[in-house]
């Protein structure tokens, strides 16, 4: 170990918690982070919930997020609730998932960084420090995504799409739609399967992020 300066205190370890609904990948997860000196996880939840109610007991520096929670809230209203508490812990998100709409709607959220479960163990280290410091960290996919996304010219919707996404917005279903538009459920549905493949998404909650991203909603 390398001596410090006089009156320089070792640099404290990042308190982590870890969000994973998997027993098997928590565990993984423990014994991997235990190898790395400057990171001490605090605590584990199963759910999102249960993530929520230690955060607020453990106060972590970073909370490790994944986005499929199983049943309850998933990964992305989690971190949604984490960021806008008192003294919230930055959210950084490890993942399977790289969709753009997976993306969008985490950092959205308010997560920190983007990670891919298939990094390497040195990168993990390096992301949940750069976290704990409020600096973004993406994997190289999911930058490459971001990249592309902001390089991509601005999908045209029709005026009869805007009107769609704008009442998807506010979470109506189909039925709801087409009642407020005075035209089919046939009709609503033809329009969001061209809405789903302008926005290059396959979800509701999906084009409505990707929506926001780019500014399609007044």
């Amino acid at each position: 170990m390398t001596d410090l300066p006089a009156g320089q205190e070792p640099a404290r370890p990042v308190r982590l918690l870890v969000c994973d609904d998997h027993a098997v990948v928590r565990a993984g997860l423990l014994a991997l982070l235990g190898s790395e000196p400057g990171i001490e996880v605090v605590g584990q939840a199963g759910t999102g919930e249960e993530a929520l109610a230690l955060a607020a007991r453990l106060t972590p520096d970073v909370v490790l997020m994944d986005l499929q929670l199983g049943a309850g809230i998933d990964g992305v209203e989690t971190t949604r609730r984490l960021t806008a508490s008192h003294g919230a812990p930055h959210v950084l998100v490890l993942t399977t998932y790289d969709t753009d709409a997976d993306i969008t709607r985490a950092i959205e959220a308010g997560a920190t960084g983007y990670l891919l479960k298939a990094e390497r163990p040195e990168e993990l280290f390096a992301a949940i420090h750069a976290a704990a410091q409020g600096r973004t960290t993406l994997s190289p996919p999911v930058a490459s995504r971001v990249m592309a996304n902001l390089r991509a010219p601005r999908p045209t919707l029709t005026d009869r799409e805007h009107d769609i996404l704008a009442q998807l917005a506010r979470g109506l279903g189909n039925r709801d739609i087409a009642r407020a538009l005075f035209i089919s459920e046939a009709t609503v549905k033809t329009h969001l399967g061209r809405i789903y493949d302008k926005l290059g998404v396959d979800t509701r909650a999906g084009a409505v992020a990707v929506a926001k991203e780019r500014r399609l909603l007044s």
